[in-house]
Formats: C-alpha cells, structure tokens, sequence
C-alpha cells in the first residue's frame, strides 16, 4: 500500500479539526419557559443553571413564550439568572409567540435578547388579579416594578424608558420595534442563527464586568426536569386543574352514596386535592365558584322533580359559565370553554344518573328489619283469641291480633313489638304470603 506525500499533508490537515469537533463543540444549556409563570418555573430554570454549571455549559438559552405570570415567581427567576455564572441568553420563539407581561422581565433579564419575526413582547402593568387595586396600592405595584425593569435594562445598555413604559402605558412592541428601541440586540429567524450571532460577542454581567461567549459548533443540550417537575407543569394548566376537581368531586360522590367502595373515595379525595393545588396559584372568583355549586344543586333537583330536563340544562349551563369564570384573570390563563362542555356534559349526565338511584332506592319500600314487616300478609298457623302463631315471610311468629282470627284466615302485620307481631286479619281475596312447609 503506497502512501503519497500529498495523503500524508491532507491527514496531517484534517487531524485537528476532528479533534477540536469531538472535544471542542461548546454546549448550550436550552430551558423552555412556556404557558403562565409560576413556582414550579422557578424550580426549573433552577434545575437548569445548576446543569449549566455541572457540565460547563457555555451559555443558557431561555426560549420564552409566556403570557405572564406571578411576579413573585418572576423575581426568583431573575435573582437566579443574576447568580448564574453561566451567561445567559433569553429567545421570544416560535413566531406568533410572545414574552408578555412577566416574560418582558424575563427577556430583560438576560445578557443578550433575541426574538424570533413575528413575535411580540411587553404590557407589563401589574395586575393584583382578583382584586380591585385602589390608586396607591396601584402606585406602590407599578413604582415596585419599574425600579426593578429599570435595574435589568440600565445595567445592559437597554432603552430603560421606553421599558418602563410597558408598566406606565402598558406599552407592547413587535420584534423589529423593540430591536429599533433598542429592549433586545438582535431579531433571528431561527435558534441556530441566533446561537452562530451570539458567538464571540461581548456581554455584560450582572457585576459589571464584560465576559466574552465563546460558542464554537454549539451543541444544544435539553435542560433535564425531575418527574415531579413535569407532574406538576402539567397539573398547573388551569384546564387541567378543572378537570381533576370535577373527577375528585364525582369520586366522592359516589363513595357517600355507595358506601364501601372505598377506592371512588382515595381516588376522589387524591384528586380533589391536586385540583385544588392546580388553582392555588391562580385568582378565583367566588361567582365562579357559586355557579359550580349551583349547577350542583340543580343536578340534584332534577332528579327530584320531573321538570322535563330543565333543571338538568339549567344546572349544565351553569357548569359552563362556572369553569369560564372561575379564575379571574387574563384569557390564556382562564379555563378553556371547549375544556369547560367536555367535562360539564358528561358530569351532568352521570350525576343525574347517580342522584336519581339515590332518590328511587330512598322512595323504595324497606324491606328488611323491622320496617320490612309492616304491611306483610301471612296465614294464621293457629286461631288468634287474640294471641297465637302467625306464617309470615317464611317464618313463624308469636302474634296478637286486634279481633279474633280463626285457623289458616289472612293477616297483616300492623305493627311490631320484640318478638311479637301485631296483626289484623284480612279480606280472603287479598293476596297473602305463599305457605312454605
């Protein structure tokens, strides 16, 4: 096998660009922050720097789609990001998403903003939600969160007047606004392109000092989240949160009116109890909750009265309008209204279903224990004058009668004292228990 000078040259060229690619690719720690912002965001992006910083990860990419959420949670977020030693890079994507409200803090908050075309960004106004905000609680919010927006757009060289705004006027920007005013550095069509216009640029610390991101082929590794984190993000929707209250309570309706199952009720309470977990971060509003309980009722009711199904819709109707206005806050973070009939519908026809057999097997006559001898008819064994031996319901009796009652006549039972039965004899044509030798 002959080698040639010109083979030799070419292995001797190659060699250490395949050893920069296996040893030199630089890895970027992607965390995606999507849907409302809230405590479990906060164990996440959490998760995430401490693998940055695990694996020596030379920057982590936020990529944000967010209406907003709890502000308490969002300074955690930014506390965090301030802490991390590994720089960090916050990207609006996909197009047709935002970073609004809470996520133009997020967007702020990083050492280099992106955004996708076709996103859109800001309406940052504080919203006690649920409440009525007088005009200094309102005063004392917005100040509280201008000072902070100011001190993440200063410290990068952003527009922190315009920034401010998005509190003041609930101002809201497109992508190329917001690159024109100078809130983010660069709008990229896609993560790849924005990672390869990040590489060798300079950054500013949240200590003033300038870092240098060094992105060579950067290979972007998923942050890890614990099972109990993705339990709980998907718990967190609203939609979900709904439908695990109206299994729950459903679980626990049918262990009170069948008692011993046992398991509809451990199931019912478990999913009560995530139901309301789910919505304990969210604004309800006790007009939503009245409806619920409303729609209740009137389940019940139409299993009592025969109202020819209007009940029943009444209470159906106000199932809906209950899970629409059950949290008080903006739309995406509100129950969705196909969420709210799929689960009314088929609630409403199980709990008539169920509260009718309740209220037929309560009509029913008793027949066991003592209730269930009243009005039972059986054949006199011997002549009652007035006390003898009585045949009912395939046992003798010891009995007493009102008037006399010869051999083999018809009686009925009228009342029932220990052991002794109180009778009354009865017409010949008047069915009488069969006789059992």
């Amino acid at each position: 096998m002959i080698v040639t000078l010109r083979t030799l040259r070419s292995i001797a060229f190659l060699l250490p660009l395949a050893v920069s690619y296996c040893y030199g690719a630089s890895k970027v720690v992607a965390v995606s922050i999507s849907g409302v912002i809230q405590p479990v965001t906060v164990e996440i992006v959490s998760s995430a720097i401490r693998q940055a910083e695990t694996e020596h990860a030379d920057l982590i990419l936020l990529r944000l789609n967010t209406p907003g959420g709890v502000l308490e949670s969002t300074r955690e977020i930014i506390q965090k990001l301030d802490a991390s030693p590994v720089p960090v890079a916050s990207y609006v994507t996909p197009s047709g998403g935002r970073a609004a409200s809470a996520g133009f803090f997020l967007l702020e908050a990083a050492d280099v903003s992106a955004m996708a075309p076709g996103t859109n960004t800001g309406a940052s106004s504080p919203v006690l939600l649920g409440q009525r905000m007088d005009p200094v609680l309102r005063g004392k919010i917005e100040n509280d969160a201008a000072a902070l927006l100011r001190t993440l757009t200063t410290r990068r060289k952003r527009n922190s007047d315009l920034a401010e705004k998005t509190i003041r006027e609930a101002r809201a920007f497109t992508d190329q606004e917001a690159l024109d005013n100078r809130l983010i550095e660069y709008i990229a069509p896609n993560e790849s392109d924005f990672l390869q216009w990040i590489g060798g640029r300079d950054v500013i610390r949240v200590d003033g000092r300038v870092q240098k991101i060094q992105l060579d082929r950067p290979q972007v590794i998923e942050a890890r989240e614990t099972t109990r984190q993705r339990f709980i993000s998907v718990i967190a929707d609203p939609n979900i949160g709904f439908i695990l209250l109206v299994l729950g309570a459903l679980g626990i309706y049918v262990e009170f009116s069948h008692p011993g199952l046992i398991l509809p009720g451990v199931a019912g309470a478990v999913l009560l109890l995530l139901g309301f977990s789910s919505l304990s971060v969210l604004p309800i509003s006790w007009i939503g909750v009245a409806l619920l309980i409303l729609a209740l009722v009137l389940f019940a009711l139409e299993a009592k009265f025969a109202s020819h199904g209007i009940l029943g819709a009444g209470g159906a109707l106000s199932m809906v309008l209950g899970a629409l206005l059950l949290v008080n806050g903006p739309p995406e973070m509100r129950i969705h209204l196909s969420t709210a009939l799929a689960v009314t519908i088929p609630f409403a026809l199980i709990t008539i279903f169920l509260v009718s057999l309740a209220m037929r097997a309560r009509a029913a006559k008793v027949i066991t224990g003592v209730e269930g001898m009243i009005d039972q008819t059986g054949i006199a064994r011997t002549p009652l004058s007035p006390s003898g031996t009585v045949f009912v319901r395939g046992e003798l009796w010891a009995a007493v009668s009102s008037s006399p009652v010869p051999l083999d006549a018809g009686v009925r039972v009228v009342s029932v004292d220990g052991l002794t039965l109180h009778v009354e004899p009865v017409n010949s044509n008047e069915p009488t228990a069969p006789i059992q030798q």
